[in-house]
């Protein structure tokens, strides 16, 4: 019977998007009756109706007219508008079948509480099941309904519905009697994870549009003349830029502008699609915005070579030889999230930064990661910069929460090793400690170049960061030797400390009432700066950043000819001046 099914469904199902394939082809397998549907659920789907002609549903009217459209029977249940039907004479039938049997009444058949509604549902499968009816029951908003959250803290409610939907997943009368219950969640990790793991649940997940989808979608919006696009845009060109939205997005940055009678520029485009992303990530994600390329980044010779080669790369398409990911390691103040943003304004691509996706509520960082990384998966080509990364991303052996930094990390390291995003989800991890980032993140398959930015040393390069740093200012600066200031005060100072002490001139110069910043201005506020100091712990993020880059064309002169057995001793010895534990 499951053969003749896929047989005679094969038609049908070659015309379905890849994750609605896979339900069918499941469905029709009748191993299991109970499936969990996550990802891009609250969106419009396409079904194409003929020809190449496209309409846009509801997910739960996908799913039941769609791909259950020869069912005799499709249920829906939330909590919030209870027990419904696909049509009016199934909720007949179904009131019909269940009046006067054991006190049955109206409101507790199509009650919103599960406790009343499911013992009912249960009643009505039953008796079709001798009737040889086919049913389909979506549940939506299923986190309501089995939260992932420790067992102890549910309620006889939640205790009630997680064991009856594991019973009816179990029952092979449910999957012989063709009963299959869908759960609809955006985010697997909302979810009671016992049910989740189960092996008699099917999981298909819903990704965002591709830009195929979202394209057909421009154009079913265009034929309705509710697209209005400036004449150097069409919906090809704005579905490429659209990556990472769904269409709900689109349909909204299409409504606004057709209500305003405003037609769709491309920085219209790039300001909606900052502003839906980061609304759609809860501010997960937050888009840095590229004003420079590497041209505006002094020094760092043999560094910017790299990245001029992975930019070049791109621009051909050749995304096959590019990292999967970078470590930019550095004391600290040496720009290297300046570096990082300099790249991508060289290759033109959109970069977000990772925000704290961490919560103190069990399930919520899961959650928080799964949305995150859907939304990269989607936005792709794109750079991810996550600043502190040592700090940040923790590792495998973290104790104190149950495991879930352990699972956060697993997660992560997972994502960034998969080789199907070399290319297009580029990894950057910024670090002045790059010996605490653990081994799982920086080995060959994820964070594969290691960099390494240090301070000036010669005084040419001390000059050239001086007259970088007022190109990047746009300071107004008096012709001066600075040169001879850096060797009559002399001290190391990082990129940072000479863009405090150009602020400082600034300032100096407002309150002199100078226009320009004059030689005494520069001179007055170098000889009173006085910048931080931290030797011990700037000469170990020197050595760490040292032994963890690979390549010595890189290095300053004095550590070319280091030992790595000096170097590590080195290392171990500042450690334990500064009380570290090994």
């Amino acid at each position: 019977m499951a053969e003749q099914l896929i047989l005679k469904s094969l038609p049908f199902i070659r015309i379905l998007p890849n994750w609605a394939q896979e339900l069918a082809y499941k469905y029709c397998s009748k191993t299991a009756n109970l499936y969990i549907v996550h990802g891009n659920i609250r969106d419009f789907l396409p079904h194409k109706m003929k020809d190449n002609e496209f309409n846009f549903v509801r997910i739960q009217d996908y799913i039941g007219e769609v791909l259950f459209g020869n069912r005799d029977i499709i249920v829906f249940y939330d909590r919030s508008s209870g027990v419904n039907f696909c049509t009016p004479e199934m909720r007949r039938d179904f009131l019909a079948t269940l009046s006067g049997s054991n006190g049955e009444t109206r409101e507790r058949a199509l009650s919103r509480d599960p406790m009343d509604a499911f013992p009912s549902l249960e009643r009505y499968f039953y008796q079709n099941i001798s009737n040889k009816r086919r049913i389909v029951l979506i549940i939506d908003y299923s986190e309501t309904i089995v939260p992932n959250t420790d067992i102890s803290r549910y309620t006889d409610e939640d205790r009630y519905c997680l064991v009856t939907l594991n019973r009816w997943a179990n029952d092979p009368i449910f999957t012989e009697g063709d009963i299959s219950i869908i759960l609809l969640t955006e985010n697997l990790a909302d979810l009671n994870t016992k049910l989740v793991r189960s092996p008699s649940t099917i999981k298909v997940n819903i990704p965002l549009p591709d830009e195929t989808v979202r394209e057909r979608f421009l154009i079913f919006l265009e034929q309705q003349d509710k697209l209005l696009l400036e004449r150097r845009l069409n919906p090809a060109k704005v579905a490429q830029i659209c990556s990472g939205l769904n269409l709900v997005n689109i349909y909204q940055l299409a409504a606004e502008s057709y209500q305003e009678d405003k037609e769709i520029t491309l920085e219209y485009l790039r300001r909606k699609k900052k502003e839906m992303i980061e609304t759609e990530a809860s501010g997960l994600l937050e888009f840095i915005e590229a004003e420079f390329d590497l041209s505006m980044v002094s020094g760092h010779d043999y560094v910017k070579k790299r990245f001029k080669s992975a930019a070049k790369a791109i621009k051909m398409g050749r995304l096959d030889i590019l990292p999967m990911g970078y470590l930019v390691a550095g004391p600290v103040g040496t720009g290297k999230s300046f570096m990082v943003t300099a790249f991508a304004g060289e290759i033109g691509i959109p970069i977000v930064k990772f925000r704290n996706f961490r919560s103190k509520w069990q399930g919520v960082t899961e959650s928080n990661l799964e949305k995150v990384l859907n939304i990269l998966t989607a936005m792709a080509p794109v750079g991810v910069m996550i600043d502190e990364a040592d700090a940040f991303l923790g590792d495998r052996n973290q104790e104190g929460d149950s495991g879930t930094s352990n699972r956060i990390f697993a997660q992560i390291a997972s994502f960034m090793g998969n080789t199907e995003y070399r290319g297009k989800i580029i990894w950057f991890l910024i670090t002045c400690r790059p010996d605490l980032l653990p081994i799982d993140l920086k080995r060959q398959g994820r964070a594969e170049e290691h960099l390494a930015l240090f301070y000036p040393e010669t005084i040419e390069e001390k000059e050239a960061l001086f007259q970088t740093l007022i190109r990047k200012l746009k300071l107004k600066v008096q012709k001066v030797n600075i040169s001879d200031l850096f060797r009559k005060y002399k001290f190391d100072f990082s990129g940072a400390d000479l863009e405090s002490i150009l602020i400082r001139a600034k300032l100096l110069a407002a309150m002199n009432n100078h226009v320009i910043i004059t030689a005494d201005d520069l001179e007055e506020t170098i000889r009173d700066f006085n910048p931080p100091s931290y030797p011990h712990e700037i000469e170990l993020q020197n050595l760490v950043a040292v032994l963890e880059c690979t390549s010595r064309e890189m290095l300053p002169k004095r550590f070319q000819n280091l030992e790595r057995g000096t170097l590590v001793s080195d290392i171990k010895q500042l450690k334990i001046l500064l009380g570290e534990r090994e």
